[in-house]
């Protein structure tokens, strides 16, 4: 199956081609519990929910966490994203229906679960941060995970460890944005390759850009 990535006129990280290799990454494990970490306005939410319900009907389950606007990280590595601080767009339309007719902040939960209606029995969106809440979660059944939380070395060290312990029983994919050159980071790609070699994992380069890790 192939599905067009759409950008249900929001922000989303993953503009141009980067949404439909997203989506073949997820067609070519073909997952039915997935977990995002890092969901932005919910456009990648909304897709992914898109994908699983065309693959299969009301059988599966989304988790999305985000701090959702709630007070960023102690740690000062973090760097809240610029739009989520004025939320302004470079298309007028887009400015005056958001910010002055539905007044909504999209980076917020109740946007975001707005955007999800359709699915409300398959997803659950949680606020906070994951060095928090990821370990109060249970992953066991999670097949599927998107990383784009959390940028430095700490946080994606510990997100991975998290999920590495929760997954390691199975085959199961964790795909990290933010990695190769197309859509570099740094600190995440020092993290993803540490922790990697520390396991003994393989790791897939994807278009330049994705780390795609199978435990």
């Amino acid at each position: 199956m192939r599905l067009k990535y759409k950008s249900y006129w929001r922000k989303s990280g993953l503009k141009g081609k980067w949404g439909d290799i997203f989506l073949e990454r997820l067609s070519n494990y073909n997952p039915k519990n997935v977990l995002e970490i890092g969901v932005f306005c919910g456009v990648t939410a909304r897709n992914t929910c898109d994908f699983l319900h065309k693959t299969n009907g009301n059988d599966f389950n989304y988790i999305g966490i985000d701090l959702f606007g709630i007070n960023q990280s102690n740690n000062k590595d973090e760097i809240e994203p610029t739009f989520l601080k004025d939320q302004k767009f470079s298309n007028p339309l887009k400015n005056i229906y958001y910010n002055y007719i539905l007044k909504e902040n999209l980076n917020s939960i109740e946007s975001v679960q707005k955007l999800l209606q359709e699915y409300s029995k398959n997803i659950k969106l949680l606020a906070g941060d994951t060095n928090k809440v990821l370990k109060e979660i249970d992953l066991q059944k999670i097949d599927f995970v998107f990383l784009d939380g959390g940028h430095s070395y700490e946080t994606v060290t510990n997100d991975l460890s998290i999920l590495y312990e929760s997954m390691k029983d199975q085959k199961k994919i964790i795909l990290c944005d933010d990695y190769g050159k197309e859509s570099h980071i740094l600190e995440v790609e020092k993290a993803v390759n540490d922790f990697t070699q520390k396991k003994n994992l393989k790791l897939n380069l994807i278009e330049n850009r994705f780390a795609e890790i199978i435990t």
